[in-house]
């Protein structure tokens, strides 16, 4: 009888494997609105994802894990202690968006003191997180934010269909950056995240060498 493959260590912080541990990537990030990660569970072990990374730099935040959310926890989830919830995610029109309930309020940025501000952001595919706003009709509801003129990402590892589509870690610090406008303060997690993309392009070169 053969022996059973030991399992291999995973870092207690960064949940990863401790030879591909990204935890040297951190730096801490004092955002002013808190982060609400809605992590779709296919990305939960992704070693691609990037959302790991930013709820580990970011002061205040959290990631939930799912797809079809209990209708009570979610709304518990964007309304703790008296937040306004606002969800970062692309304009829809009404003609590209008949599957959903409802049609999502503007969201004024200055109506809110920062520190009230809770920004949802949804970890997933696009294909994915439209499932997800589609299944969970709060989200429908909440004021959008969208991000306009982004620059082209960095996300390497990752199949994109157009430049300007970002990682999850890309897409809530330039929002963090809209809401705040202070672009400064989040070049430090910008450049972590190169860090991080660079390690994950080097594994994949020595698996394919």
């Amino acid at each position: 009888m053969s022996e059973p493959t030991p399992k291999r260590k995973s870092c207690p912080r960064c949940l990863r494997p401790s030879a591909a541990c990204i935890c040297h990537w951190i730096c801490e990030v004092n955002n002013a609105p808190e982060v609400l990660l809605l992590q779709h569970p296919l990305e939960v072990n992704n070693a691609k994802g990037s959302a790991r990374l930013l709820d580990l730099c970011l002061k205040d935040s959290c990631i939930v894990e799912g797809e079809q959310f209990d209708q009570q926890l979610l709304i518990s989830l964007l309304q703790a202690g008296g937040k306004q919830a606002v969800l970062l995610y692309p304009e829809t029109t009404q003609n590209g968006a008949q599957d959903l309930q409802y049609e999502a309020p503007e969201f004024v940025a200055h109506d809110f003191a920062l520190a009230n501000i809770r920004l949802v952001v949804i970890d997933a595919t696009w294909r994915k997180s439209r499932k997800m706003l589609y299944l969970n009709p709060s989200l429908q509801q909440l004021p959008r934010l969208s991000l306009q003129d982004m620059p082209a990402s960095h996300y390497r590892i990752r199949k994109a269909h157009a430049l300007d589509q970002l990682s999850t870690l890309e897409a809530a610090c330039y929002a963090l950056v809209q809401l705040e406008q202070d672009e400064e303060k989040y070049q430090p997690l910008l450049q972590a995240f190169d860090g991080f993309v660079g390690q994950q392009m080097e594994f994949k070169s020595k698996k394919l060498s």
